[in-house]
Parts: structure tokens; sequence; C-alpha cells
């Protein structure tokens, strides 16, 4: 094909393309035109749809709260027989827990280590708090029942060794020794206080009494039979002293 020829399509070419983009830019204006009237005179749109209300109520069985590396530190769950809420430290232990059982809410504290530290707790008959040492162990119960409250401390093996309460009757202070034997009781009345001290075997063999009538001193044998009165009264001091059938041996003033 010579120059003429390809200079002659080329200007063929191009006037159907000249042609092509004139029907295009016209049938533009022409639909651009159209929208406008039609926006101008048609009618409004219609209106957007309101937004959607916030949930009021969220159900679920188990929330877990994380922290900036995906670890879990934070639980909701509800168990078999009560709700909990379980905090976790950077560790994964578990740190304190708070539920509700059948018997009443429940908190507890665990150190470092894994060991339970504090339990605070309420049910139908009492309400406690207990703490704990490091190896777990219970060293220290404060409870509040119908007749009073009570404190107990334990020594390192869990062991009560000492106790306070105030009942319907008075205040009464309880030391125990290491086999859970109870030695010796301090109480308070409206009729006076009263020292009891007692042998291994549970029994009473001294009791020192301050009563309104005055103060008196009983020592008693390992069958809790008086052996020795001594009592401070208003005739003045008087000293009694028995055999093992309690009869009187000796006594002053005579």
């Amino acid at each position: 094909m010579t120059i003429e020829e390809r200079l002659d399509n080329l200007e063929k070419k191009l006037s159907r393309a000249n042609r092509w983009n004139l029907c295009l830019l016209v049938g533009a204006a022409l639909c651009l035109g159209i929208g406008l009237i039609a926006w101008a005179f048609g009618p409004a749109p219609a209106p957007a749809p309101p937004a959607k209300a916030a949930l009021k109520e969220v159900r679920a069985r188990k929330f877990a709260l994380e922290d900036e590396n995906g670890e879990v530190r934070a639980g909701l769950v509800v168990l078999k027989d009560r709700p909990a809420l379980v905090m976790f430290d950077e560790n994964g232990e578990t740190r304190a827990a708070l539920g509700v059982g059948k018997d009443g809410p429940r908190l507890e504290l665990w150190d470092e280590n894994g060991k339970r530290s504090i339990n605070l707790s309420v049910d139908k008959e009492k309400s406690s708090l207990c703490l704990s040492d490091e190896n777990g162990r219970r060293r220290v119960a404060l409870s509040a029942v119908k007749d009073g409250p009570a404190l107990e401390l334990a020594d390192e093996s869990g062991k009560r060794r000492a106790a306070v309460g105030v009942g319907k009757d008075g205040p009464a202070l309880w030391l125990y020794d290491e086999n859970v034997k109870a030695r010796a009781c301090l109480g308070g009345n409206k009729d006076g206080s009263a020292l009891w001290l007692y042998d291994e075997n549970g029994k009473a063999r001294a009791a020192l009494l301050a009563l309104k009538d005055g103060p008196s001193l009983s020592l008693s044998d390992e069958n809790v039979k008086p052996r020795a009165i001594l009592i401070e009264s208003k005739d003045g001091p008087s000293l009694n002293l028995y055999d093992e059938n309690g009869k009187v041996i000796w006594s002053a003033p005579r």
C-alpha cells in the first residue's frame, strides 16, 4: 500500500472516531440533562432508614477480656450452679474470683504462687473472713453467727490455738494446745468474771472466780473433784482442803 492510501485510510478512521466521540458526547449530555430534569421536577428521594437502636441486652455463657498481648486476664462465666468473675495475672495464675452459689456469695484471693490467701463468704448460718499463710493454711478466721461474732487463730499446721467470741452470756477467750485441747478460758458475764485452767485431757483443774460475793480460787484433781477452795467474802477469807471423797480434812479459820 502506498503512502497516499495509508493516509486516506487513516483520515477515514479519524473521521469515524470523531463522529463516534461526538455521539458519545451528545448522549452523555442528553443523559445528564434528563437526570437534572428528573432531579429538579421528579419526586423527592426516599428518606434514609433510621439508625438501629442500641442493644439493651446481651446474652452469652462466657466473656473473656484480653490484654494487649492477647492473654486472657479476666473472665465472666456461668458454671453449673453459680456465675463467677475470675481475674488472672500476667502469668495466667488465678488471683481473684467472685461467685454466687446456692449457699451464698464468695470472694477468694490467691497469691502469686497460686495459694489461696483470703476467703470472704456469706451463707445461711454465718458470714466469715478467712486469712491463709503462704502455704495456703488458714491462720485467721473471723465469723459472725446468730449467737455473736468469733475470731480464731491457728498455728503453722492450721490447728486452732486461740479463739475469742462474744455470746449471749458475754465474752470469752480460749487457748488451745497443739492437740487442739482447751487449756485456758477467760470469760465474763453479768455475775462476774472467771478464769479456768484445763489439763491435757480437757478437764478443768483450776478456777479463779470474781463474783459479786467475792473472789475465789478452786483446785481440782484429775477427776474434777475440788481438793482446795480459797474464798474471800464479806465475812473474811477462808480455806478448805478436801480428800478424794469430798470430805473436809482441813480448814481455816477453824
